[in-house]
This record gives structure tokens, C-alpha cells and sequence, in this order.
């Protein structure tokens, strides 16, 4: 399962998405997208975005999936009329998880550490 997301984009900066718009969206949702889930960001700085978890055999191939949905979907109802998905992509979460690891006081992810088991320090031989 991959995680896409699509960041959406409205020409008007003072645009707000209609309330029920995830639910729009999930309506349109067919077997064939290979989308088992969605989730939308509404209030996601600078812009909305919508988060697709996605069955198939690729990153590659969830991008592209995720972006055909959303340009199918964003141009069926009239309340999403104007809007656009713009960088529809995997998200990168490796800054997230160094700056949890960092505040945590682990030791550097990238520098020996202690093993699970028995908290002492791991020698490769």
C-alpha cells in the first residue's frame, strides 16, 4: 500500500473547500482506482491535501492512479470547480522521523547504537 498525496490548489487564495468535500471525493472512489482509503487535509498550510492510500505494485504506478483520480474527481462536481491537484506524489517522511529520533535522544540513525535486546553497544566483527 502506498501513500500518495495531492496537494490542492484553488486559483482564488481566499477559496475554502466545501465541508463535505471528502465525502464528495469518496463517493466517486471505483474498484478499478485501487484506492483504499482517503483523507483530506482541509486545513493544511499553505493549501489543502488530500492523502490516497493506494493497492498496487509501485510508487510509480499510486502517483499516477492518485492523479488520474483527482482529475476525474475534482472536475465532477460543481463545488470543486476551479480547484486543481498540484504535486501528487509520495510524501518524503524522512526529515519527520530524523527530527522525532533527534528529540527522542536516540543516538544517531546513521552511528552504531545499543541492540534491542540487551541495551549494549552493537561491534560488527
Amino acid at each position: 500500500m502506498y501513500l500518495v498525496h495531492a496537494v490542492l490548489r484553488h486559483p482564488a487564495p481566499e477559496a475554502a473547500l466545501p465541508p463535505d468535500t471528502r465525502e464528495l471525493l469518496s463517493a466517486l472512489v471505483r474498484p478499478e482506482d485501487r484506492i483504499e482509503h482517503l483523507v483530506l487535509h482541509r486545513d493544511a498550510v499553505p493549501d489543502p491535501v488530500l492523502g490516497l492510500f493506494l493497492l498496487t505494485g509501485s510508487l510509480a504506478e499510486a502517483e499516477s492512479r492518485a492523479a488520474a483520480f483527482c482529475r476525474t474527481a475534482l472536475g465532477s462536481f460543481p463545488e470543486l470547480l476551479g480547484w486543481r491537484a498540484d504535486r501528487v506524489a509520495g510524501p518524503l517522511v524522512t526529515p519527520f522521523y530524523d527530527r522525532l529520533l533527534a528529540a527522542s535522544g536516540a543516538p544517531d540513525r546513521n552511528g552504531p547504537g545499543p541492540l534491542p535486546s540487551t541495551g549494549k553497544p552493537f561491534h560488527p566483527r
